[in-house]
C-alpha cells in the first residue's frame, strides 16, 4: 500500500499519459494544419509499427520498449492531428464556403429559438444549401443571422427554413489593441459567417425540420423559464440571476451586476460549472437512495443520476465546463458503484481526454481551462491548507472548509485569470463564504420550485423565497463592490509572465507542502524573474509613444498615447457609455496601462484639425472641407477621414503630400470604398479601420 500512494502520478493516473501527447497533436495542427493525407500517412506508418510488434518475442519488446513508447507518443499526437482536423467543419468537402459565391441565394435552417436583443433579433442557423442555376447544392455549416427589429423575425420557430438573397459577411476581429479575440472564439464553435437581414433580405418556406429531441430541450428551457418569471417576478436583477444560476441562460443578466460579481470573485456562482452539478449530483444521490426499490438497485440508480445530470447539462447549453463537469461525475458514478476507486486524477485526466476527443477546440476554451484548474488546485490544496489550523467549533469549523476551498481554487486559476480578465478580487474569501452557500440554498429552492410549481400556493412561496434571496445576495455582492479596494484591476500579463506565475505558485507551494529548501530557492529564483520581466515590460510602457485610431462602428475614437497617459480625440458618448468603452476601449488601455486621461500632451500640439505629435504630423478631417489652391503643398504623415465628410481624394492629393490616408470606422462602407478606389488610381497609401482593424502607429 505504501508503494501505491507514492507511486509517480503517471503511473496511477494512466490518463496523464495520453492527454500530453494528444494536447500537442491538438495544438500542431491548429497552429500549423497538417494536411489530410500527411495524417493518414502517418496513422499508417504507426498502425504497421503496432501490428509488428505483436509478433516479437517478449524478450525483444523489453529490449524495445523505449521504442515502444515513443510509438504510443507519436500514435497519441496523430489522433490529436486527426481529430482536430476532422472537428474543423471548413475542411468538409461539403462545406458551403467551397462552394459560395456572392449574390448566391442560400437556404438557411434557424438552428435554435430566436433570441430577441436591444436593437435586433439572432439566431444560429445551418445553411442547408446554395441555390445555383436554379438547382439546389446541399451543404454544411453553421452561420449566425441577425434580423432587424421591424422585420418579422420574431414569429420563426426552431426549424423554420429562410430562403435568402443577401450577402454573407466573414467573422473578423475588431483589431483593436487587447480586444477579444472573436474570430478565432468563433471558429472554434465552427462559425465562420454572419449575415444581417431585412424584410427584403428574406422569406419563409413552407419547410420545416426540427430534432425531437432538440425540440424536447428548448421547450423544457422555455417552460422552466416560464415559470421563474410567474413566480420570482419581473425585477431583471433578481430574475436575470435566478434564470443564470439554474439553467445558465443570461439574456437577462445586467451587464453592471455581472461586472459586479466578477470584481468579488463570485461570478462562478451564476455560471454554470462544477460546483452546480456537484450539488445537483449530491441531492440526486440522496433522493435515490431514499426511493423505495430504486435504493435497492445500484444499476437503476446510476441511470437515473446520470440521466437527470445529463439532462441538466443539456438544459444549461452544454458548455464546456458543464460537460466536463458531467463526465467526470459520471465516472464517479459509475466507479464508486461498479468498481474500485481509482485516482481522482485519472478521472480528471479521462474527462479531459473523452472531452477534447468530441471536440478538441475545448482546449481553449477559458470556462474549461478554469474549471479543471480550479479542481485540481482543490484536490492538491484543500487539505493541507485546512490542515494548517485547528478548529474546536464545528460550525467555524465549517466556514474554515469553505475558505480552505475557496484559497485552494484560487491558487491555480488566479494566474490564467489575471492573464484573461488582467484583475484579481481582494476579497473573494470574503464574497464566497456569502455567496457559495446562499447561492446553493437558491439553486435547491429553484428545484423545488420547478418540480412543485404546478401547486399554486407552494410554487409561488417558494418563488418569493428565492427572490428574496437572490436580492439579498445581489445586495451583499453589491454592498462589498463599492468598496475601494474590492477588486485590483488594470494588471499586466503576458503569456511569458503567467508561466512565471504558475512556476512560483507550484513550487512555493511544494515547498510549504514538503519542506524541503530546494523548491523555496527554485521558487525564489523564478520569482527573480518575474519581477524583472513586469519591471522590463513597466519601463517599454513608460517610453511608449503610440497613435491609435480605434474600430468603433460609426463612432469616432483616437488616443494620442505617451507612457501612462493618453489624449482622447472622439464622441463624446465613448466617455459615458460604459458598454461601449468596456468592448472596444478599455481593453486596449488596460494591455497599454494608460490610466490617466489628459485633455494636453507636452509632446503633442494641436491647432484647429492639425496636430504635431512628437515628430509626425497628422491632418484630422471630420467635416466638409474647402481648400485653396496653393503653389506649394503641405507635407504631413497622415490625413485621417472621419465623419463621412465630404470630400474627393484627388482634390486632396492637389493640396498635400501625404504618406498614409486613414478612414475611420465613423465613415460609411460604401463611401470608404470609393475612397479606397480614388486612392488605387493615383497610388496613394491608405488604411481601412474597418476593414482591417484599428490603425496603431508607433512613434
Amino acid at each position: 500500500m505504501p508503494k501505491f500512494n507514492t507511486a509517480p502520478i503517471w503511473k496511477l493516473a494512466p490518463f496523464v499519459r495520453l492527454l500530453l501527447p494528444f494536447s500537442v497533436g491538438i495544438l500542431i495542427q491548429w497552429y500549423i494544419g497538417i494536411a489530410l493525407y500527411l495524417i493518414v500517412t502517418l496513422l499508417l506508418i504507426v498502425l504497421v509499427f503496432v501490428i509488428g510488434f505483436t509478433f516479437i518475442s517478449i524478450k525483444n519488446k523489453y529490449r524495445l520498449q523505449t521504442l515502444e513508447a515513443i510509438l504510443f507518443f507519436i500514435a497519441m499526437i496523430v489522433l490529436g492531428l486527426f481529430l482536430t482536423h476532422k472537428n474543423d467543419e471548413s475542411k468538409n468537402t461539403n462545406w458551403y464556403g467551397k462552394a459560395y459565391k456572392p449574390n448566391d441565394f442560400i437556404l438557411v435552417r434557424i438552428d435554435e429559438p430566436i433570441i430577441e436583443k436591444n436593437k435586433s433579433y439572432k439566431a444560429n442557423a445551418y445553411l442547408e444549401g446554395i441555390i445555383k442555376n436554379d438547382s439546389l447544392i446541399k451543404t454544411q455549416g453553421k452561420i449566425i443571422v441577425y434580423f432587424a427589429k421591424d422585420s418579422a423575425a420574431g414569429l420563426l420557430n426552431y426549424g423554420d427554413k429562410i430562403l435568402i438573397h443577401k450577402n454573407i459577411q466573414t467573422i473578423k476581429n475588431s483589431g483593436n489593441p487587447g480586444s477579444f479575440n472573436y474570430q478565432r472564439y468563433a471558429s472554434f464553435q465552427q462559425l465562420f459567417h454572419t449575415i444581417f437581414l431585412k424584410e427584403k433580405d428574406w422569406v419563409k418556406t413552407n419547410e420545416r425540420q426540427v430534432s425531437w429531441f432538440k425540440q424536447f430541450i428548448f421547450s423544457a428551457r422555455e417552460k422552466i423559464l416560464d415559470i421563474l418569471k410567474k413566480n420570482v417576478g419581473d425585477n431583471k436583477d433578481e430574475l436575470g440571476i435566478a434564470e443564470a444560476l439554474l439553467i445558465g441562460y443570461t439574456n437577462d443578466l445586467d451587464n453592471d451586476l455581472v461586472q459586479a460579481y466578477s470584481n468579488t470573485g463570485v461570478v462562478h456562482v451564476i455560471a454554470i460549472s462544477g460546483m452546480h452539478l456537484g450539488l445537483i449530483y449530491v441531492m440526486l444521490v440522496w433522493v435515490f437512495g431514499k426511493l423505495p426499490f430504486i435504493k435497492k438497485s445500484k444499476i437503476i440508480q446510476v441511470v437515473l443520476i446520470l440521466s437527470c445530470l445529463w439532462l441538466f447539462s443539456l438544459l444549461t447549453g452544454a458548455s464546456a465546463s458543464v460537460l466536463r463537469s458531467a463526465v467526470m461525475f459520471s465516472c464517479i458514478a459509475i466507479g464508486k458503484n461498479f468498481f474500485k476507486q481509482a485516482s481522482i486524477f485519472n478521472s480528471l485526466a479521462a474527462s479531459v481526454f473523452i472531452l477534447l476527443c468530441y471536440n478538441p477546440y475545448y482546449l481553449w476554451d477559458v470556462g474549461f481551462q478554469l474549471s479543471y484548474l480550479a479542481v485540481i488546485g482543490i484536490i492538491i490544496f484543500q487539505n493541507p491548507i485546512y490542515n494548517t489550523i485547528y478548529i474546536k467549533n464545528k460550525y467555524v469549523n465549517e466556514v474554515w472548509k469553505l475558505v480552505a476551498i475557496s484559497i485552494a481554487a484560487q491558487l491555480l486559476t488566479f494566474p490564467i485569470c489575471i492573464y484573461y480578465f488582467h484583475q484579481f478580487p481582494n476579497l473573494f474569501i470574503l464574497t464566497n463564504i456569502i455567496a457559495v452557500p446562499l447561492s446553493s440554498l437558491i439553486l435547491y429552492l429553484e428545484i423545488a420550485m420547478i418540480s412543485l410549481s404546478w401547486i399554486p400556493f407552494i410554487g409561488t412561496w417558494l418563488g418569493k423565497l428565492t427572490q428574496w434571496l437572490v436580492w439579498l445576495m445581489n445586495k451583499i455582492i453589491l454592498f462589498v463592490n463599492d468598496f475601494p479596494f474590492a477588486v485590483w484591476d488594470n494588471l499586466l500579463a503576458s503569456i511569458l509572465t503567467t508561466l512565471l506565475l504558475y512556476v512560483v505558485v507550484v513550487t512555493c507551494c511544494i515547498w510549504l507542502i514538503k519542506k524541503k529548501k530546494e523548491y523555496l530557492k527554485f521558487s525564489l529564483l523564478t520569482l527573480l524573474c518575474f519581477v524583472l520581466l513586469q519591471s522590463f515590460m513597466q519601463w517599454q510602457i513608460k517610453n511608449q509613444q503610440k497613435l491609435i485610431v480605434y474600430n468603433v462602428p460609426q463612432h469616432q475614437a483616437i488616443d494620442f498615447v505617451s507612457g501612462n497617459t493618453y489624449k482622447f480625440i472622439g464622441d463624446s458618448i465613448l466617455l459615458v457609455d460604459g458598454i461601449l468603452q468596456n468592448f472596444h476601449l478599455k481593453p486596449g488601455r488596460i494591455k497599454l496601462q494608460l490610466n490617466q486621461r489628459v485633455d494636453s500632451l507636452s509632446n503633442c500640439f494641436a491647432k484647429t484639425n492639425f496636430y504635431q505629435f512628437n515628430t509626425k504630423k497628422i491632418m484630422l478631417i471630420d467635416k466638409p472641407v474647402a481648400f485653396d489652391s496653393l503653389t506649394t503643398k503641405i507635407n504631413v504623415d497622415i490625413i485621417l477621414i472621419s465623419k463621412n465628410p465630404k470630400l474627393y481624394i484627388p482634390q486632396l492629393a492637389s493640396v498635400f503630400n501625404c504618406k498614409t490616408i486613414v478612414f475611420d470606422a465613423s465613415n460609411s462602407l460604401w463611401k470608404i470604398d470609393q475612397w479606397k478606389e480614388d486612392c488605387d488610381k493615383l497610388n496613394l497609401q491608405y488604411y481601412s479601420v474597418p476593414d482591417n482593424g484599428a490603425y496603431v502607429l508607433d512613434l
